[in-house]
């Protein structure tokens, strides 16, 4: 089909403007609305004179208006705005915790429930010693923050005897002895160093 006959379908010519290109195009397709293939001609027309239009602007020989999208141009949609489920954490925290790899977690996780096996079989007061040196060494080696890395581990030290202690004594007054201890002191022991221990993981892997 031939550049005029376009123009002829939509019963237009080539000084028609862009309004009435569209107006057309909306008039025919409401007036043949239901045949597809009648529809289908009207579309492909008005693609073809849009096209036309396009290259004649692309050439410098007609201004077309910017509100006008041709067919190989479609509208940009702007990227739909992903709502944070939560407010975002504040800065003091994310300076604070730390995401640790999976292997960094295994790892400290097994030299801490070594300790911690240790203090239940043999020596409480031992495995706490070497637990504040690997915490610090687990802390220290993330930012080199020495001091900050020793007052965490004075913090973790403080929160797990605490709830340490608190729950040997629970324990311990049920009448409940742990195997390997002669008597609820040694109980007490036992459940502070492991919890304790436990904190001490926690800080070292999820604190920086």
């Amino acid at each position: 089909m031939s550049e005029q006959n376009f123009y002829d379908t939509l019963g237009l010519d080539k000084s028609s403007s862009f309004d009435d290109i569209q107006a057309a195009r909306t008039r025919l397709l409401a007036e043949c609305s239901g045949d597809r293939k009648q529809m289908d001609v009207i579309e492909a027309a008005y693609d073809a004179i849009l096209m036309e239009r396009l290259r004649l602007r692309q050439e410098g020989k007609i201004k077309v208006p910017d509100r006008i999208r041709f067919a190989e141009e479609p509208p940009e949609t702007p990227a739909p705005k992903v709502q944070s489920l939560g407010r975002e954490r504040p800065d003091w925290l994310v300076q604070v915790l730390d995401t640790p790899s999976r292997n960094d977690v295994l790892l400290s996780g097994g030299v801490f429930a070594t300790l911690a096996i240790i203090g239940a079989i043999a020596a409480p007061s031992l495995a706490l010693a070497v637990g504040v040196g690997c915490t610090i060494y687990f802390l220290n080696r993330k930012e080199y923050r020495f001091w900050r890395a020793i007052l965490w581990t004075i913090a973790g030290l403080a929160v797990g005897m605490i709830l340490g202690i608190a729950i040997g004594n629970g324990i311990a007054s049920q009448g409940m002895i742990l195997p390997g201890s002669s008597n609820p002191a040694e109980t007490v022991q036992i459940w502070a160093a492991t919890i304790t221990l436990f904190v001490f993981w926690v800080v070292s892997s999820f604190l920086r």
